[in-house]
Order: structure tokens, then C-alpha cells, then sequence
């Protein structure tokens, strides 16, 4: 009875410890999510690693710093689709980085720093010129410098002179720059308010829910999803990560009863034809199950 008893309470702390370690594990894996006006974006590089990590894919939409005036290779951040976006929300991977607000804030912090740094070299760039302008007056001989040295009224009014006169320029600023590897990761205490619990922005409509239903669905599946805005579909499905397979199939969400005009089906069964993909006609159904219906041109009799 006692090694019983004893056994139950270790196996009951190992539990709890094993709760506490995948906690942590879920918080310290979520993304820092964030929102651009209502665009989801992903910038640290942390971040875009876990994100791959769990077969989403997205696009990447920056410019890189060394090859700005090209869109062959893009850099971050990185576009999540909806439906990504939604799926790290129900997984509670997602948490919120900085919002509109905070950066507006640290915007206007930085605006003040910059100002109050203008205001102090400005001083000291007007004391240096009265300093330079009083060594050139001292060390020329001249008998009209010495005449006004002598009296204090045209020093003064000199001065006085300089001091409406003088303006420096922002261009002369000089701005301090840090030197440190920086933005790429969260410090500890900053991870700390990566909370996989913030409300996520709904999209209300019953065809965002069944693009969401046949997303969820194929990634279910094992598929890579990206979108097919220029294939005239939803997603682009790949068998593997995009940077290795070519996608297989054309996915176009519709509802179940909804109907479909016959010049539609021969324009996208075409379309996938020509770029050797075959269309999926997808459609969800009340259960929450996915149903699909393939389409291969065949030509015409």
C-alpha cells in the first residue's frame, strides 16, 4: 500500500511537471503576429522559422536592402494568407507583437529624441562659432579689429548678431547609430508578452469559413497551401515545401449547392491544363467535412 501510495504521488508530480514543460513549450513557440492596418505580417526571423516550421508557407513581400529595384527575390516580411492566420489562432501559436498604437508611440519618443539631440548640438555648434569667431578676432593686428575689441557695445552687438543669425542645419546632425545585431529576436522579457490568447480579427461570411474549412483540411493532409490568385483559384497545393515541389493541384472553394456556369469549368479546366495542374473543386459540407470533385481537360470531341 505504501509503494502504491508513493507511486501515484510521483506519477502525479511527473504530470504536472510535464503540463508546466508544454505550456511553456506552446508559449515559447508562438509567433509574434504582426498587424500592418488589417495585413497579418511576420519580420523576425525566429519568428518565420517557426512558421515554417509547422508546414505554413506565406509569401514574402519586402525588398532586400542590397537589391532594392527587383521583385525576383523578395525579402521580409512575411504575408500570411487568412486562413494561416486563423489556423495559428486555433492552435494558440499566434500572439501579438507590437500593435499600431506602441509603434506610433515608440515613433513619437524617437521623433522627441531626435529633437531634443537637434536642440543640444545646435547650442553647442552656436558656441563653438562664437569661440572660432573670437580666436580670428584676437589673433589678427590690425588696427580696426584692435579698435573693435576695445569697445564692448560692438562685441556685444557682434554676438547678438550671431545669435539671430545662426541656424544649423538638420542635415549636420549627427544621429547615433547602434551597432548591435538588433530586431531579429525577442529578449526573455519580452517573450514574456507573447500571449497565445490574444482575440484574433473575424471574418465574418460563409465563404471565408469554407476557405478555412479546405485550408485546414489539406494542411491537414500533409499539403503545402499557398494562394492562386494568378491561377484563378484559392490555393496552389503542394505535396511538399514550395522551395522543392511544383504545386499539383488548383484548388477552387465553392459551396455545395452552389452552381457553376459551364464556360467557368472549361476556363479553369483549361487554365490547369496549361500549366499541368489539376483542379480541385472543393466543397464543404455540414459536418465539416471536405468533399472534392478533380477536373482534367481532356479536349474536345
Amino acid at each position: 500500500l505504501k509503494w502504491n501510495a508513493y507511486h501515484m504521488v510521483v506519477t502525479s508530480i511527473s504530470h504536472h511537471k510535464m503540463e508546466e514543460a508544454k505550456e511553456e513549450e506552446v508559449s515559447s513557440s508562438a509567433v509574434g503576429l504582426s498587424l500592418c492596418d488589417s495585413v497579418p505580417l511576420l519580420w523576425r526571423m525566429e519568428d518565420i522559422k517557426k512558421f515554417r516550421s509547422m508546414g505554413l508557407v506565406g509569401s514574402l513581400v519586402g525588398a532586400l536592402p542590397r537589391a532594392p529595384r527587383q521583385n525576383g527575390r523578395m525579402g521580409r516580411p512575411l504575408l500570411l494568407l487568412p486562413e494561416e492566420e486563423r489556423l495559428l489562432s486555433e492552435k494558440q501559436a499566434a500572439a501579438r507583437a507590437e500593435g499600431v498604437e506602441e509603434l506610433r508611440q515608440k515613433v513619437e519618443q524617437y521623433e522627441a529624441h531626435l529633437q531634443q539631440s537637434y536642440e543640444e548640438q545646435s547650442a553647442l555648434a552656436l558656441e563653438d562659432r562664437k569661440a572660432a569667431m573670437l580666436r580670428a578676432m584676437t589673433s589678427s593686428n590690425t588696427r580696426e579689429t584692435i579698435d573693435l575689441m576695445s569697445s564692448e557695445d560692438a562685441w556685444k552687438h557682434r554676438l547678438e548678431t550671431l545669435d539671430q543669425n545662426f541656424s544649423f542645419p538638420q542635415s549636420a546632425m549627427a544621429v547615433q547609430l547602434s551597432t548591435a545585431r538588433a530586431g531579429l529576436t525577442y529578449y526573455p522579457q519580452d517573450r514574456a508578452f507573447l500571449q497565445a490568447d490574444w482575440p484574433t480579427r473575424q471574418r465574418d461570411g460563409p465563404r471565408c469559413d469554407a476557405r478555412y474549412r479546405v485550408f485546414r483540411d489539406l494542411k491537414g493532409r500533409g499539403f503545402y497551401l499557398t494562394s492562386a490568385g494568378k491561377f484563378g483559384g484559392d490555393f496552389l497545393v503542394y505535396p511538399g515545401d514550395p522551395l522543392r515541389f511544383h504545386a499539383h493541384f488548383i484548388a477552387v472553394c465553392l459551396d455545395l449547392e452552389e452552381s457553376m456556369c459551364l464556360l467557368d469549368v472549361l476556363a479553369v479546366a483549361r487554365l490547369g491544363s496549361n500549366v499541368k495542374k489539376t483542379v480541385l473543386l472543393c466543397s464543404s459540407v455540414k459536418d465539416g467535412t471536405v468533399v472534392y470533385t478533380s477536373l482534367q481537360w481532356s479536349g474536345m470531341a
